[in-house]
Formats: C-alpha cells, sequence, structure tokens
C-alpha cells in the first residue's frame, strides 16, 4: 500500500491548516504502514481514534478560522467535513466490534478524500484568507 506524500498541492498558504494537513497525512500513513505489517486489532483501532480525533480538531479548527472571516464557502466545506466525520465514525465503530473490517477499503477511501478535500475545496479558502491577512 503506497504510502501518502505531502507535495506543493497540498499547500493552502495558510500555515497552521498546512501543519495539520501534514499531520493528518502522517497520521494516515502510520495507520497504513500498522496495516501493512499485520499490527494487533487494538493497534489498529487505536490508530483509527487517533485519526478521528484530529480529524475533529482539525475540522473545528478549520471552521472556526473560516466562520471568523467570513468565508462564503463554509457552508459546502462544513457539510463535506460532517459526510467524512459520519463515515469515518461509522467505521470506527464497527472496528472496534469486530475484526472483519475492510481496513484496506477504508485507507483506500481516507488517503484520496483528504488529498482531494486539501487540494480542492481548502486551497479554495487559501486565497481568501491570504488577503485578509491570514498566512
Amino acid at each position: 500500500m503506497a504510502l501518502l506524500v505531502w507535495s506543493h498541492a497540498c499547500t493552502v498558504g495558510v500555515k497552521a491548516m498546512d501543519d495539520q494537513h501534514g499531520i493528518l497525512l502522517d497520521t494516515l500513513n502510520e495507520l497504513r504502514l500498522a496495516l501493512g505489517r499485520d499490527s494487533g486489532h487494538e493497534q489498529i483501532n487505536a490508530r483509527l481514534r487517533r485519526i478521528v480525533q484530529l480529524t475533529r480538531m482539525h475540522f473545528q479548527s478549520e471552521e472556526q478560522l473560516l466562520e471568523q472571516h467570513c468565508f462564503p464557502g463554509l457552508p459546502e466545506h462544513r457539510a463535506a467535513h460532517q459526510r467524512l466525520l459520519s463515515e469515518i465514525s461509522q467505521t470506527v465503530d464497527i472496528a472496534e466490534r469486530s475484526a472483519n473490517v475492510e481496513m484496506i477499503r477504508l485507507t483506500s477511501f481516507l488517503g484520496p478524500w483528504y488529498l482531494e478535500h486539501i487540494q480542492g475545496l481548502d486551497r479554495q479558502y487559501g486565497a481568501w484568507l491570504n488577503a485578509r491577512g491570514v498566512f
């Protein structure tokens, strides 16, 4: 399973958000590595819970920043965040009750989702915030 690679396309131009995005990608890579090493059920679940925790914190931070600066795309952004959190939270709940969760499918979905979200919706707010003095 290929690791996620941070590139210039992942940069939104707001340091705090770029740093958080990097941490999220690193955490997803840790899960991918653990799956590749056939780590135990509890180790995998701990990494999944960490991804959910970091994702929630990041989304709250990002939405608060966008709200403070009246970003017009906030409703669409918030809806995308809620859809992802709902999906990964359900998967983590299932994973904690059963060893039969398709982790490869989950990580195959999550990696591209984060990258597409960062390179798409998140890049839209970068220029907006930069124009308002937020870097």
